[in-house]
């Protein structure tokens, strides 16, 4: 079996295999597999891998090259794997930012490693890491952790939640599972007694919660969310929509999931999208404007017509 784990277990043995055997010319494969902690077999396909690495451009001279006679094997040529990492002042800068931002993300586990990390990448880099950066995430992290923290208490929340979808405030009680990050916002992911289904929470829209006394209990069914793909996936149940666009609000096409875009003349797209509720279709084509047309489906057409033409008669009302 592969996978993530395993390939970063490879990459660390090779990376440690080279100068294991530079200062033990002639060793035994068996004695190698022994120190190394993997079986006679592993070494070999190891080995075997090590001959394709190497350096940029993988000419002569740029690869890894070693004599594997019988039993024995001895690295002749190692391509500079010997040398110690030194980094630039670009690279160095890059990981310590990216490990301050990580360090400073609500919801983020095994925080003291990611600081033991960050300390020991600052202390090599030297001048070079001591940068004028500061890292700081938006001004909802004080909730965040709040929520975090009652989530490792274990026990179930009373919520007031704001659903942008439906545009609705409704009280629930959930039982919370974890709380994530999942494009630079922070999601409280529950089992919801309401909905009786798991539920992922944006924590920017909880607008109040109390913690109960009862223990969270999700039930057994209660599967996490997969997230590789983002919060939303659309799926074939979902209401389509289709959207006549014109060059200024294209932007919609990268900044939400659609369906197919293709041209309808002109400078127009034609784009079809899958919506959660056709309220929450209504109040983005309301705000996009006469640079995008709605072609279907009909209620949405309706519901948007009947909103516009109240809005006017605002307008026309004498007094107002």
């Amino acid at each position: 079996m592969t996978g993530p784990r395993q390939s970063a277990d490879r990459l660390g043995r090779l990376l440690n295999l080279v100068p294991y055997l530079l200062a033990r010319p002639g060793i035994l494969v068996a004695e190698a597999a022994a120190d190394l902690g993997v079986s006679e077999r592993q070494l070999r396909e190891d080995l075997e891998l090590l001959w394709v690495c190497g350096l940029p451009g993988y000419g002569p001279g740029d690869l890894i090259d070693m004599a594997l006679d019988g039993d024995r094997v001895t690295i002749s040529h190692d391509a500079g794997i010997d040398r110690p990492l030194r980094l630039t002042q670009d690279e160095a800068l890059a990981l310590v930012v990216a490990l301050r931002m990580l360090a400073e993300t609500p919801g983020t586990g095994h925080r003291d490693v990611i600081e033991r990390a960050l300390a020991k990448i600052e202390n090599a880099a030297g001048d070079l890491a001591d940068a004028p950066v500061a890292v700081r995430l938006p001004a909802n992290s004080k909730r965040v952790d709040k929520v975090r923290a009652a989530v490792e208490s274990g026990h179930a929340l009373r919520m007031t939640y704001y659903t942008a979808a439906r545009d609705e405030t409704t009280d629930r009680v959930v039982d919370p599972m974890r709380v994530l990050m999942v494009g630079g916002k922070a999601y409280l992911e529950a089992w919801c007694r309401r909905a009786e289904a798991t539920r992922l929470f944006r924590i920017d829209r909880i607008d109040d919660f109390t913690e109960l006394d009862e223990p969270s209990r999700p039930p057994a069914g209660a599967e996490p969310h997969d997230l590789t793909e983002g919060v939303f996936r659309p799926t074939p149940d979902l209401q389509l929509v289709t959207l006549r666009v014109g060059r200024r609000s294209r932007w919609i096409t990268e900044y939400y999931p659609v369906e197919e875009v293709h041209r309808s003349g002109g400078d127009e797209w034609i784009v079809t999208m899958r919506v959660t509720d056709l309220g929450w279709a209504q109040r983005l084509l309301l705000g996009l404007g006469p640079d995008v047309t709605v072609v279907g489906p009909p209620e949405l057409l309706t519901r948007i017509r009947e909103q516009a033409t109240a809005a006017l008669d605002q307008y026309s009302t004498p007094g107002r």
